[in-house]
C-alpha cells in the first residue's frame, strides 16, 4: 500500500538560514485521542520566526525538519478511537504550538482537547487568525493577571496580532485599555475600544500613561522595564517576549542548568519590578479547546471581531512569514490552503 503524502511548509536547521521550503512528508498517523484535519487556513506569528532562530531550542522539542505554524482551521477527515466530542466532517479551529507538530501543511493532526468547533460566522481564514493571539490574551489578561471591570491594562503595539484581539478581550472584561501604535493606525485601535492612544513616532509612552494595573508585553528590547513607571504598585507583568524567567523553567521541568540560566536572564526585570512592588511572569500560551470554545462564543456573538492584514496563497507561506517578521501588520497574516 502506497503511503499517502502531504505537502508542508518546514524549516531544516536552526540559525540565519533555516532553509524554509516544501517537502512531501508522509501524511500523518492518528493516535487514539487525536483528529485529522485537512487545513483550509492557518495563521502566523512571530513565535513562528523566533523558533527558527533557535532561541527556543532547550524548550521546544521538534524533530528537523519540522513543519512550522501552530494555527489552523480546517474539517476533521478522521478520528481517533477514542475521540467523542468530534466527527468527521466537523469544522473546527485550533492551536496546536509546542506538540511537535506544525499547521501549515496540508493535512494536520490535532489532539481532541485543543480543538474546538469554528463559530458559524467566521470563514476558515477568519477562524485560523485566532487561536494563538486569543489563547495567549485569553491566558496572560484573565488567568495570570487576574483583570478586572474597571482595572486599567497597558497593551502596547495595538495594531498588531495580540493587540488587536486583546485590547477586544480586554474591553469584554469590563478594563480601560491603554496602547500604543503609530499614527496611520490611531483610528484602528481607538475602533476596537482603546480609552488611550499613544502615537510613538511622536510620544513616550512612559512620560503620558500613569497608574496602570497590568501590563501585556507584546515589545522586545527596554519597553518592558519602561513600563514599570507606568503601573501602580501592586502591578502585573506578563510578558510575552522574555525575558524568561525561573518559574517558567520549573512549570516545564526543564533542567537545573535551565533554570539557574532563566533566572539570570530575568534578574533585572525582576529586581526592578520588585522596587515598585510589582509581579513579572513571562507566558508562553499553551493549546486548550475549552479556551477556545468560549472564545469562539464571543466571536460568534460579535463581542470579539478577528482583524486580518493579509491572506497568502498555501504556495507563498514563505512569503507570509518574511511580511510577518517587518513588524508592520494591522492584525493577523493568514495562509490559505484551498
Amino acid at each position: 500500500m502506497k503511503t499517502q503524502t502531504m505537502k508542508a511548509l518546514t524549516f531544516k536547521r536552526y540559525g540565519k538560514s533555516p532553509d524554509i521550503g516544501f517537502a512531501d512528508l508522509p501524511r500523518p498517523t492518528l493516535k487514539a485521542n487525536e483528529l485529522l484535519v485537512q487545513v483550509h487556513a492557518a495563521s502566523v506569528n512571530p513565535v513562528d520566526n523566533m523558533i527558527m532562530t533557535g532561541i527556543f531550542k532547550p524548550v521546544l522539542h521538534f524533530q528537523l525538519p519540522a513543519t512550522l505554524g501552530s494555527d489552523l482551521a480546517g474539517v476533521v477527515i478522521e478520528v481517533g478511537s477514542d475521540v467523542t466530542r468530534f466527527k468527521a466532517g466537523d469544522a473546527v479551529f485550533a492551536n496546536i504550538f509546542d506538540l511537535g507538530t506544525g499547521a501549515i501543511a496540508e493535512f494536520a493532526v490535532v489532539p481532541e482537547s485543543a480543538a474546538a468547533l469554528k463559530p458559524a460566522n467566521l470563514d476558515f481564514v477568519q477562524a485560523a487568525s485566532i487561536p494563538m493571539v486569543g489563547l495567549t490574551s485569553w491566558q496572560a489578561l484573565k488567568e495570570r493577571a487576574n483583570l478586572r471591570a474597571g482595572q486599567k491594562v497597558f497593551i502596547p503595539a495595538g495594531s498588531g496580532g495580540i493587540g488587536t484581539f486583546a485590547i477586544q478581550l480586554a474591553k469584554h472584561l469590563g478594563a480601560k485599555v491603554g496602547t500604543t501604535t503609530s499614527t496611520g493606525n490611531v483610528e484602528l485601535v481607538r475602533s476596537l475600544g482603546a480609552d488611550e492612544v499613544v502615537d510613538y513616532k511622536k510620544q513616550a509612552f512612559e512620560q503620558v500613561l500613569r497608574g496602570y494595573d497590568a501590563l501585556l508585553g507584546t515589545v522586545k528590547g527596554d519597553a518592558i522595564e519602561k513600563s514599570i513607571g507606568v503601573l501602580k504598585p501592586g502591578g502585573v507583568i506578563v510578558s510575552l517576549v522574555g525575558p524568561l524567567d525561573a518559574a517558567f523553567a520549573r512549570a516545564r521541568r526543564l533542567n537545573f542548568f535551565l533554570t539557574f540560566v532563566f533566572g539570570l536572564m530575568s534578574r533585572k526585570i525582576m529586581r526592578l519590578a520588585k522596587m515598585q512592588d510589582i509581579t513579572y511572569s513571562f507566558l508562553f500560551a499553551h493549546p486548550d479547546g475549552a479556551q477556545l470554545a468560549e472564545i469562539g462564543k464571543l466571536l460568534e456573538t460579535e463581542r470579539i471581531q478577528p482583524v486580518i492584514d493579509r491572506v497568502f496563497p498555501f504556495d507563498q507561506a514563505k512569503e507570509a512569514l518574511d511580511y510577518l517578521a517587518q513588524g508592520r501588520s494591522k492584525g493577523k497574516v493568514v495562509v490559505k490552503m484551498k
